[in-house]
C-alpha cells in the first residue's frame, strides 16, 4: 500500500504574480525553442537526442571550461551481466584540495531519456571546483532502449565501484556523495534506497536538485506549472512512458522514491525545488517525509526558478546561489566526518 503522502500546503511559499524572475524569462523562452518537443512532433527518442546533439554543436564553444585539476573518462563494471559503464571522473587542484576529499557519484538528467556526460560536463565541473571534490559523473543506460530498472541497476553498481575506489580517486571512504539533477535526482535518491536496504555503501549525503520523485504526475504543481516554463507536464508524461513503458510499475520506490513506504534510515540530504516546475510539489513532499522519518534535510526553495535553472549561476543570482550552497553542502559532509572523529554516515 502507498504511504499517505504529506501536501506541501502551507509548506510551499507562494510563487509572486508573475511567477518567473523577469531575468529567467529569456533564458526559459530560449530554452524551449531549442527543445525538441517531445510527446508533440517528436515522439523518438534517438531523433529527440539528434536535435539535441545538433543543437550543441551548433552552439559556440565556451570561451573557458572551469578549471579542475584533472578530466579523465573510463569505462567501470556495470551491473551483473551487464556493459561497462563510461564515467567521466573530474578530481580538484590537489594544491587547492588536499586528499581526502568527498567523492560524489552524479547522475545527469534528461528524463532517463536523453543528455549524457557532455550535457552535464559544466555541472559536474562546477562541483568538483567548488566542493573540492571527486567527481564521478556516470552515464547510465537510456530509456527507451533500456528501461526500468536498468538505469537505478547502473547508478547502483557506479555507487559501488566509487565507494571501493575512493582510495584511488583521493577520497574520504566515509564521505559518499550521491547527487543528481532532474531524473538524476530520481536516481540520487534510489541508490541512497537501495543502498539502505541491500546495506551496501554507506551514503553521507544525497544532493536532489529538482528531483523526479513520482510517475503519478499529480501534484498541485504539475497542474499550475504544466505548460510557460520549459518543463512541460507533457513532456514529464513522455518521459515516463519511455522510461516505464506499458508494463512497467510506476509505483515501484525505485521508480518513485516519494512512493516508498519507510524512509528512515537514509542520509541526509541536500534539496534544492523550483517553484515554477512541475516537479516542485514532489520534492517538497519528499523533504517533508524524510523530515518526518528522522532524517536531516536542508530544503533549498527558490519560488521564482524554473527546472533546469542551476545552469546559470552566470546569469542568474538564484542559480549562483544554489550552485555555491550545493557546493558548500558537499563540502560540509566531509568537514562534520572529521570534526565527528571520523565516523561513517548515511546508509549502512
Amino acid at each position: 500500500m502507498d504511504p499517505e503522502l504529506p501536501s506541501p500546503a502551507g509548506g510551499r511559499p507562494p510563487a509572486p504574480p508573475d511567477r518567473l524572475a523577469p531575468a529567467a524569462r529569456p533564458l526559459v523562452d530560449a530554452l524551449a525553442a531549442a527543445f525538441p518537443d517531445v510527446g508533440g512532433a517528436v515522439t523518438d527518442a534517438a531523433e529527440a537526442r539528434r536535435i539535441l546533439d545538433a543543437g550543441a554543436r551548433a552552439k559556440k564553444p565556451p570561451e573557458r571550461a572551469l578549471a579542475v585539476g584533472s578530466v579523465v573518462d573510463r569505462a567501470v563494471p556495470g551491473p551483473v551481466g551487464a556493459p561497462d559503464l563510461p564515467v567521466r571522473i573530474y578530481l580538484p587542484d590537489p594544491d587547492a584540495f588536499p586528499d581526502p576529499r568527498p567523492t560524489v557519484v552524479f547522475f545527469h538528467g534528461g528524463g532517463y531519456t536523453l543528455c549524457g556526460l557532455d550535457s552535464h560536463d559544466a555541472t559536474a565541473r562546477g562541483l568538483c571546483a567548488g566542493a573540492g571534490a571527486a567527481v564521478v559523473s556516470v552515464a547510465y543506460r537510456l530509456a527507451p532502449e533500456h528501461r526500468f530498472p536498468a538505469a537505478v541497476d547502473d547508478a547502483y553498481a557506479a555507487l559501488c565501484w566509487a565507494a571501493g575506489e575512493c582510495a584511488e580517486l583521493g577520497g574520504d571512504p566515509g564521505v559518499l556523495v550521491t547527487a543528481g539533477d532532474s531524473s538524476g535526482g530520481g536516481l540520487a535518491t534510489a541508490v541512497a534506497l537501495r543502498a539502505r536496504d541491500l546495506r551496501g555503501p554507506a551514503v553521507a549525503l544525497q544532493v536532489l536538485i529538482y528531483p523526479v520523485l513520482d510517475a503519478a504526475q499529480d501534484t498541485a504543481s504539475y497542474r499550475e506549472n504544466a505548460e510557460g516554463y520549459f518543463l512541460t507536464a507533457a513532456h514529464m508524461r513522455w518521459f515516463w512512458q519511455q522510461y516505464l513503458g506499458p508494463d512497467g510499475d510506476g509505483a515501484h520506490p525505485l521508480a518513485s522514491p516519494l512512493r516508498a513506504a519507510d524512509l528512515a534510515g537514509l542520509p541526509p540530504a541536500h534539496v534544492v525545488t523550483a517553484g515554477c516546475d512541475p516537479l516542485c510539489d514532489e520534492g517538497l513532499a519528499y523533504a517533508e517525509r524524510l523530515r518526518a522519518a528522522g532524517v536531516e534535510v536542508v530544503l533549498a526553495h527558490y519560488p521564482e526558478m524554473f527546472h533546469g535553472f542551476l545552469g546559470f549561476p552566470d546569469l542568474l543570482p538564484d542559480a549562483g546561489e544554489a550552485v555555491a550552497n550545493v557546493a558548500e553542502a558537499v563540502a560540509s559532509a566531509a568537514v562534520g566526518r572529521k570534526n565527528s572523529g571520523g565516523a561513517g554516515g548515511g546508509a549502512g
